[in-house]
């Protein structure tokens, strides 16, 4: 028992005990929806899972095989074929055969199995057509989980018969819930110490009761960066190296330290709060040293935000929307360069990453800049606010129909015109008047 990793050990049963994703399984959530809706019609769709790591994916879709009393069968695609699947789908198909004998009328639905694949995105595109005909058929209900872009990554026949449910990192609080959680069970673990002496002579149980204090918690859950099993693992080695640090006995607490903690992560403490105000003025930084075009403070601030942990998406999102709303018109193709760092992030991952990261920094840093795209946008989206929807010319509408055509739509529609397009109440205005 005491060789099961503390993550395994605390892992939630029920939608009641999980925590997270409250947009999934709160009360207005899908999953809790679906999980309600199929008592009465007995349908639940194939799901893909799209989250970073250590967000409950697995722990979800074992919740929903459990709620919905559904054989589950697990599978992880880096260590699995095709085949492996298949056999099992073969097997089903024949107990299927033998209930639909036994039990004429019986809903075949009932009784699908869950099929969880990790990691579908380590399929290729020849092994995820075979899955597609036993999902398309209704032979199981496939549950796939990915930290990749599904888009990219799951072939368009497959994600058009899933419903993709993208999973978000955990919050600070969420984290705080599942740390008070798994303090109680370390407190509760009761721990063989052998009393010195004859090897006859009875072992003794030590129990512990550890304790953390407010900084070494902060640093804990900033280092988790959203990851629950992160967390879990970091505590459960920080807890074994304080244990080994304090002395036997029947009973004792034991603080964690911030050092335990950092020996337990491998990776020294840099000052960083991804949700204070350390985290606004070095994003901030970023941006506007990218701005200015000064190359060496942008790398600076980037150097920064990889060393504590920021997420590569993150970053490289921030470059994609810099790239339209900052340079924009100036150099065009700042956008593609910024999209294939974000794609490089994606299928690369950390640490390598990073230097994509600086490649994109030191691109955008040094291309001209022009705002005129971005202004242009927001002021035509300021009049749609405050005018609503002003009705279109006439002469632009779309004639579908015979009676559309008679009344107008579309006459006098000219290819080329330099007329003013449009609503009669904005005519003229101009929003992009290009760079200066």
């Amino acid at each position: 028992m005491e060789n099961i990793p503390l993550a395994e050990k605390l892992r939630p049963k029920t939608l009641k005990d999980y925590v997270g994703q409250e947009n999934l399984v709160g009360k207005k959530g899908i999953i809790t929806k679906l999980l309600s809706n199929q008592v009465t019609n007995n349908y639940f769709p194939s799901l893909i899972f799209w989250g970073p790591p250590g967000t409950g994916k697995t722990t979800l879709a074992r919740i929903i095989a459990n709620t919905l009393k559904r054989d589950f069968y697990e599978f992880s695609a880096v260590n699995t074929k095709v085949k492996e699947i298949e056999e099992v789908i073969k097997g089903l198909k024949i107990k299927k055969t033998d209930k639909q004998l036994s039990f004429k009328g019986e809903t075949l639905q009932g009784n699908t199995p869950i099929v969880f694949l990790d990691e579908i995105h380590r399929f290729n595109k020849a092994q995820q057509d075979k899955l597609l005909p036993h999902v398309e058929r209704g032979d199981i209900i496939l549950i796939g989980a990915t930290t990749e872009n599904p888009s990219f990554e799951v072939i368009g026949p497959l994600l058009s018969r899933c419903r993709v449910l993208i999973l978000e990192q955990l919050s600070e609080k969420e984290l705080k819930k599942i740390l008070k959680r798994a303090f109680n069970i370390l407190s509760a673990i009761r721990h063989p110490e052998v009393v010195s002496g004859s090897k006859k002579m009875p072992k003794r149980l030590q129990q512990n009761r550890f304790t953390i204090d407010k900084k070494a918690e902060e640093f804990l859950l900033e280092a988790s960066n959203g990851d629950a099993r992160v967390l879990l693992n970091v505590l459960e080695i920080a807890s074994q190296l304080s244990r080994s640090a304090s002395p036997a006995g029947r009973s004792s607490t034991l603080p964690l330290s911030l050092s335990d903690l950092e020996s337990a992560l491998q990776r020294r403490q840099y000052t960083f709060n991804k949700r204070g105000e350390d985290f606004y003025n070095v994003i901030s930084a970023f941006i506007k040293s990218m701005r200015a075009s000064d190359v060496d403070a942008s790398l600076y601030y980037l150097a920064r935000m990889v060393a504590a942990g920021q997420d590569a998406l993150y970053i490289a999102r921030r470059m994609v929307v810099f790239a339209s709303e900052d340079i924009g018109m100036a150099q065009p193709t700042a956008l593609v360069v910024a999209n294939e760092v974000f794609r490089a992030c994606e299928t690369i991952g950390f640490p390598e990453c990073q230097e994509n990261l600086a490649h994109g920094v030191v691109y955008l840093a040094t291309a001209k800049k022009d705002r005129s795209c971005y202004d242009a946008y927001m002021s035509a989206l300021n009049d749609v606010q405050q005018f609503g929807n002003l009705p279109v010319p006439m002469k632009i509408r779309n004639p579908v129909t015979k009676l559309m055509k008679e009344v107008g739509y579309g006459k006098g529609y000219d290819k080329y015109t330099e007329e003013s397009l449009l609503p009669e109440k904005l005519k003229g205005k101009r929003y992009y008047r290009g760079s200066n």
